[in-house]
C-alpha cells in the first residue's frame, strides 16, 4: 500500500473519507454557532507554486478538508512550504522547532473550535510521505541513494542558478588576467564562459573593441592568459585545443591579431608565460602532467590517469615520479626553437625575466607540493647556472625582475598555499633585498613598469590597493583604494601600461564586475566595459546587502569582518562563514565569490565573513598570531564576532550557524567540539585529525608551519584535532569532501563523521567523486548549496517574511 504524500490530493482524499460523517466529529462540532473555515497559505511549494488548503467547521455536517483557494477564513496561517514541512518532520523525531507559521485574523476564533479540530485531528490523522522536503535525513539518503534532485530546496537553488547564469550563456560572465600594451591603447583579459551548467566553464582570451569584448583566437579548447609584446603588436596566449587542460602557446600578431604562430608543444603543460623585455622571446612556466595543481586551484593533479588504463592497474608511488617536476622553458620567435633554461635538478614554482639573459625563480630542490614551503629565490642564467639570491623566512611568491636585471622584486609572507600569497614586498639589486614601504599594504602582484617603477596590487584591512614605488627616490605613491570594491581572485591583480596607469577588473558585493583603468597621475579611474545583465540583475535581488562590521576579541584585538543582510529587521539567523588558508581574507567581492552567500541571505540568513587573527591584510605580525596556536585565539575571534552581532540585536542567538572550507572547514569542526552555542555546522573539505593529516596531504610541510613542529601523537597534533575533542560536539554536522582532494584528503571528513555517529551526534557525510579541494563544477555545486541551505533551514529555520524564492 503506497503512502500518500501530505496534501496531495490522494491525502486529501483519504482525510475526507475519514472525517465523513464521523459521529465523535459531528458531536464536538454541534456546540459550534456558526461554521468557521481556518485556511493555511504556503509558498514556494514542490515545483514552485503557492499551497492553498482549508480546514472547515460546519455545526451541521462537521469537517471539512479541500485543497485550493478558501472561499472564506476566519483565521489564515501563513508559511514557507519546506520550513512547514521540515518542522513537521522534526516534531516526529521528538524534536521542539520553533513555530514557523505567521498567523492572521482573529486568534480568539481558535479558542473556540479548539475541540473540534482536536477531535478531527485524532480521526483523521493519518501516516504521510514527505517527497519534497526533508531532503537530508540522518542516513544521509534520500529514497535509497542521497539523491535530492526534485526536492524544494534543489528546486529553489537551481532555479537561482539557472537565472544567474543562464542570461550569460555563451559570452565571457566572469572575468580575469587583465593586461594591457605599453601603450594602453589595446587592452586584453581571460574571461569564463558557461555554454550550459555543465562542468567547469571553458575560458577565452579576449581583446576590448568598440562593441565590447571580442574573443582572440577562436576556437575548439580554451584559451586564456594573453599577454601583449612589449611593443604591444603581439599577443602570447595558452590553449588547450589539442589535448583538454594541456596548454601550450600560440602567438597572434597583424593588425587584427588574427595570424597566428604556435610554438613548439612543451613537455607537459604551461602554466604561465612572459615576454622578454626585447620582445625577441617568450617564457613558459611548464609543469609536468603528473604535478599537483595548489589547493587553490582545487588540488588534485594536472591530468588524470589515462582512460586506457586497465581497471586492475594499481596505483604506485616509489618517490618522487619523474612527471611532476616543474621547469622553464623559452620560445625564441625567431629561430622557433625551445630551450630549457632550468637545470633538472631544479623545481621551479614561479619565475620571471630578469633582464633579457636570465631569469629570478622560486626554486626547489624537490619538486612535491610541501617543498614549496622552503622554496628559495634564485636567479638561473641562460647557460642554466644558478645563483640564490634569497632564503626567507617564510614562503615567496610572485617574483619580477626588472627589463634592464639591475633589480628583482619578490613577496615574502606567511602562506597556506601555493599562489595565494600577500605579504612583504622586497626589492633591490639582486643579492641585496630590502623590505620596501607599501603603505601598510600585503602585496599580492608586482610588475616592473620600467627600470624605475614598480607597480603592485595589495590589499590593506578591507581594502583592495594600487600603488607604485619608485626604487630611484625610494617612495610609494597610491594610485588607488577601496574598499567598496576590489579587482581580482584570490587576491587583487593589475595589468599596467608604461604611463603607470593600471587596468583591472573591480567588483563589489552589489557592483558586477567591470573593466577599469586607473591612471597613473591621480585622474579618476574610468569604466571602460561593464558586465551587466538580467542574471546579474537577479543576483542583485537575492543577495542583500553587505556591510564592514568590527569587534573586539576576547584579548581585545579588533577583528573585522563583512557582514551580509537579508531585507528586514533581525535579529536574523546567523551562518558565520569562515574561509580557508587560514591565511586569506574577505573584501567586499561580486556575491562574496560564491553564490552559497547570496543564496543564503535570499532564504532570510544573515552571513558573517570574518577575517580573524592569521588573515592577510594586516601585516605579517597579525598572520603570524594564528601559527602555533590553530583553533585558539582564532577561534575566539569568531566566538566573539557572534556575540558582537547578537548584542546588536542582528543575530539570534538561538540560530547560528557555522561553515567554512579548508582551514575555515577546520574551525568549523573544531568549534563544535569546543562549543555547544551551534544550531548546525558545515564544515567543508575539513582537517580533523593533524596526524592522519600529516600523513595522508600532499602538503605535510604546512601542518608543521601551523603547529609548529613535527607530528606528536600526544602533542599539539592531538590537542589541536577536532576528533580528539569529538565526544563533547552536539552539533549537527554536513561534512563535505572531494574524493580527489589530495591536500585535506576525504578521509579526514570521514573520520569526524564516523566520531560524531558513534557519540550520538547527528551528521551526514556527502563525498563528491569528481571534485577536489572545494565543491567547483556544475551540477555538483548546485548539489552542494542545496544541501547546505537545507542543512541550515532543517536545523536553524528563518522566518518565512525574510526569504525569497528564485
Amino acid at each position: 500500500m503506497s503512502i500518500p504524500a501530505f496534501m496531495s490530493p490522494e491525502h486529501i482524499e483519504a482525510m475526507r473519507g475519514l472525517l465523513h460523517g464521523e459521529p465523535a466529529v459531528l458531536a464536538v462540532c454541534r456546540d459550534l454557532d456558526r461554521r468557521y473555515g481556518i485556511s493555511y497559505v504556503l509558498t514556494d511549494g514542490p515545483g514552485g507554486e503557492e499551497i492553498h488548503w482549508q480546514m472547515t467547521f460546519d455545526p451541521v455536517t462537521g469537517v471539512h478538508v479541500e485543497l485550493g483557494d478558501p472561499d472564506h477564513a476566519d483565521v489564515v496561517y501563513r508559511g514557507d512550504w519546506a520550513t512547514v514541512m521540515l518542522t513537521a518532520a522534526a516534531r516526529r523525531r521528538g524534536e521542539a522547532p520553533p513555530d514557523p507559521l505567521v498567523v492572521d485574523g482573529d486568534p480568539a476564533v481558535l479558542d473556540r473550535i479548539g475541540p473540534a479540530f482536536a477531535s478531527a485531528h485524532r480521526v483523521a490523522a493519518i501516516e504521510t510521505s514527505l517527497p519534497d522536503v526533508d531532503p537530508l535525513p540522518e542516513t544521509g539518503a534520500l529514497a535509497g541513494s542521497g539523491d535530492i534532485r526534485g526536492t524544494a530546496v534543489w528546486s529553489f537553488t537551481e532555479r537561482a542558478f539557472r537565472a544567474v547564469h543562464e542570461p550569460a550563456f555563451g559570452r565571457p560572465h566572469r572575468l580575469s588576467e587583465p593586461d594591457a600594451s605599453p601603450d594602453g591603447a589595446r587592452i586584453a583579459l581571460t574571461g569564463a564562459v558557461f555554454d550550459e551548467l555543465e562542468g567547469l566553464p571553458r575560458t577565452g582570451a579576449y581583446h576590448l573593441a568598440a562593441d565590447g569584448l571580442r574573443a582572440l583566437d577562436p576556437g575548439d579548447g580554451s584559451r586564456r592568459s594573453p599577454r601583449f609584446s612589449p611593443d604591444g603588436r603581439q599577443v602570447a596566449l595558452l590553449t588547450d585545443e589539442a589535448e583538454p587542460g594541456v596548454f601550450q602557446v600560440a602567438i597572434l600578431s597583424g593588425a587584427d591579431l588574427d595570424h597566428r604562430t604556435s610554438a613548439p608543444d612543451v613537455p607537459g603543460t604551461v602554466e604561465y608565460l612572459a615576454w622578454s623585455p626585447d620582445g625577441s622571446a617568450v617564457l613558459l612556466g611548464v609543469a609536468g602532467r603528473g604535478a599537483d595543481l595548489a589547493g587553490g586551484q582545487g588540488s588534485g593533479t594536472i591530468r588524470e590517469q589515462p582512460a586506457d588504463r586497465p581497471d586492475w592497474a594499481p596505483s604506485v608511488d616509489d618517490g618522487v615520479p619523474a612527471d611532476i617536476w616543474r621547469s622553464v622553458h623559452v620560445f625564441d620567435l625567431a629561430s622557433g626553437e625551445l630551450c630549457r633554461w632550468s637545470p633538472a635538478d631544479v623545481n621551479v614554482w614561479e619565475a620571471a625575466w630578469l633582464g633579457t639573459d636570465a631569469i629570478v625563480a622560486v626554486t626547489s630542490p624537490s619538486p612535491d607540493e610541501g617543498a614549496w614551503y622552503t622554496a628559495a629565490l634564485t636567479r638561473i642564467r641562460r647557460d642554466g647556472t644558478t645563483t640564490r639570491l634569497h632564503t626567507p623566512r617564510d614562503q615567496l611568491g610572485r617574483p619580477a625582475g626588472s627589463p634592464d636585471g639591475d633589480a628583482v622584486a619578490v613577496v615574502e609572507a606567511i602562506a597556506s598555499d601555493r599562489w595565494v600569497v600577500a605579504g612583504d614586498l622586497l626589492a633591490g639589486a639582486p643579492g641585496a633585498l630590502a623590505r620596501v614601504d607599501t603603505l601598510g599594504v600585503d602585496v599580492t602582484a608586482t610588475h616592473w613598469i620600467d627600470e624605475r617603477r614598480l607597480g603592485f596590487a595589495g590589499v590593506r584591512g578591507l581594502e583592495t590597493v594600487l600603488a607604485v614605488h619608485d626604487r630611484t627616490t625610494g617612495t610609494t605613491t597610491q594610485l588607488w583604494a577601496s574598499a567598496d570594491t576590489g579587482c581580482g581572485m584570490p587576491y587583487p591583480q593589475a595589468g599596467w601600461t608604461a604611463a603607470g596607469d593600471a587596468v583591472i577588473v573591480e567588483e563589489g558585493y552589489r557592483v558586477p564586475q567591470r573593466l577599469v583603468t586607473v591612471p597613473g597621475d591621480g585622474n579618476p579611474p574610468r569604466v571602460l566595459h561593464r558586465t551587466d545583465h538580467p542574471g546579474t540583475d537577479r543576483l542583485l535581488d537575492l543577495a542583500g546587502t553587505a556591510q564592514p562590521v568590527s569587534w573586539h576579541s576576547s584579548d581585545g584585538l579588533r577583528i573585522e569582518g563583512l557582514l551580509c543582510l537579508p531585507p528586514g529587521e533581525g535579529p536574523f539567523p546567523l551562518v558565520v562563514n569562515i574561509h580557508g588558508g587560514p591565511v586569506w581574507a574577505y573584501r567586499n567581492q561580486w556575491s562574496m565569490f560564491s553564490m552559497m552567500v547570496p543564496v543564503l541571505v535570499s532564504r532570510g540568513y544573515a552571513v558573517l565573513n570574518p577575517n580573524p587573527r592569521g588573515s592577510s591584510g594586516r601585516g605579517r605580525d597579525f598572520t603570524r598570531r594564528v601559527l602555533g596556536d590553530p583553533g585558539g585565539l582564532d577561534g575566539q575571534d569568531i566566538l566573539s564576532g557572534v556575540d558582537a552581532l547578537v548584542g546588536r540585536g542582528i543575530a539570534d542567538p538561538a540560530r547560528v550557524g557555522l561553515m567554512g572550507g579548508s582551514y575555515g572547514g577546520y574551525l568549523s569542526s573544531w568549534l563544535v567540539t569546543q562549543d555547544q552555542r551551534w544550531a548546525a555546522a558545515v564544515p567543508v573539505a575539513p582537517v580533523t585529525d593533524w596526524y592522519s593529516q600529516h600523513f595522508t596531504s600532499n602538503i605535510p610541510s604546512f601542518d608543521q608551519l601551523l603547529l609548529g613542529g613535527g607530528p606528536e601523537r600526544d602533542g599539539a597534533y592531538a590537542a589541536r584535532s577536532p576528533l580528539t575533542h569529538v565526544a563533547s560536539a552536539t552539533t549537527p554536522c554536513l561534512l563535505v569532501a572531494g574524493a580527489l582532494d589530495r591536500c585535506t584528503p576525504p578521509t579526514q571528513a570521514q573520520e569526524f563523521h564516523r566520531g560524531l555517529r558513534e557519540n550520538g551526534t547527528a551528521s551526514v557525510l556527502v563525498v563528491y567523486p569528481r571534485e577536489g579541494h572545494g565543491v567547483r563544477a556544475f551540477p555538483a555545486c548546485i548539489d552542494y548549496t542545496a544541501r547546505v541551505l537545507g542543512w541550515f533551514e532543517r536545523h536553524m529555520p528563518a522566518k518565512a517574511g525574510n526569504r525569497r524564492t528564485a
